[in-house]
């Protein structure tokens, strides 16, 4: 069975931790073959003590410290860059989705023959009214702007073949990595498969983008700079 990699960025998640280390071990208990990379994505809590604590005795979780934030995508690309598996895959540390759906994802890895071109995507259930017409808008908007049908660009988890991800060239190091890799996806006519994931509350602590009004205005704002550059590139 192909080895897994899973890289889930953490930013100021101390609280959120032991529950997330909870959740790795329930899924190495189903799925030996994986490797957990935790990226302390420059957190200013106290997220690198309460990990190493954590993670005494866990082989098949590693470390990765990011001294200064540099954004959400430049935590994934940190742990993508040291991670072993022929399939990558990221997640949140938030759990307001569980990292164990990529056994849902790596199921579908397991009954294909070829899969170099698959690239895999979670398609996120019961989410909020607002949030979901925030999705339908931008999924609309990029739809249009770079001319490839895109919905739920921002669910996770993310899976897809180490081949892929070394045809990448300058992805982002913000939230925009997901449209990014969703993109290229579409770009290089990998075969998209999606899934249903439940999206919970989170356990602890707060939102780092999607805070108030405001933030999400901003995270809008550098999606669409973003979304432009993309365009441009494609051109």
């Amino acid at each position: 069975m192909t080895k897994l990699s899973l890289i889930i960025p953490c930013y100021n998640e101390s609280k959120n931790l032991p529950l997330l280390i909870d959740r790795c071990k329930d899924l190495f208990s189903v799925e030996k073959n994986v490797e957990v990379i935790i990226v302390d994505n420059g957190s200013k809590d106290n997220t690198s003590e309460v990990l190493d604590e954590l993670l005494i005795g866990l082989s098949f979780v590693q470390k990765v410290k990011v001294e200064h934030n540099k954004g959400y995508g430049h935590g994934i690309l940190s742990g993508l860059k040291v991670a072993s598996g022929d399939i990558l895959s990221w997640s949140h540390a938030d759990m307001q989705t569980d990292i164990c759906d990529v056994l849902d994802g790596l199921k579908i890895f397991n009954k294909e023959s070829n899969i170099e071109d698959l690239f895999i995507k979670g398609n996120r259930k019961k989410r909020p009214i607002a949030d979901n017409i925030f999705t339908i808008g931008m999924s609309v908007f990029e739809t249009i702007l770079l001319r490839e049908k895109m919905w739920d660009i921002n669910a996770q988890p993310t899976i897809f073949h180490r081949s892929f991800f070394a045809q990448w060239h300058n992805p982002p190091n913000d939230f925009s990595i997901d449209l990014y890799a969703y993109f290229m996806a579409k770009k290089l006519k990998l075969r998209i498969k999606r899934f249903p994931v439940f999206f919970g509350e989170r356990a602890h602590g707060v939102s780092h983008w999607n805070i108030d009004l405001f933030s999400k205005f901003q995270f809008i704002k550098r999606t669409l700079i973003y979304s432009f550059k993309l365009q441009r590139r494609i051109k």
